[in-house]
């Protein structure tokens, strides 16, 4: 199975999961770590600007990697797995927790 395939299947169970366990909308909280770079850590504040989210950001203990989350209120689940496409697609070095 391709990458693309894995990815894919991934967002239709994460899909279903969030259908069977939210009434939406609903709150949603996003978590990525990134190379600790302010580019990557604005594109992502970026991607999210003008919804009412609520950013918080930490380094790691080297410094090397900054983790974010992202608590916002989402309309349904596409909403939610457009934005995780819109970050890996956007964000070089993003992982998505």
């Amino acid at each position: 199975m391709s990458e693309a395939e894995n990815r894919e299947e991934f967002y239709e169970k994460l899909k279903k999961q969030l259908q069977d366990t939210a009434m939406w909308p609903s709150e949603y909280l996003y978590k990525f770590i990134v190379p600790t770079s302010k580019k990557e850590i604005d594109q992502i504040e970026k991607i999210f600007d003008n919804m009412g989210a609520v950013i918080n950001t930490k380094k790691s203990k080297n410094g090397k990697y900054t983790s974010v989350s992202i608590n916002v209120r989402m309309k349904n689940p596409d909403a939610v797995i457009n934005k995780y496409k819109e970050i890996g697609k956007e964000v070089k070095g993003v992982i998505s927790l």
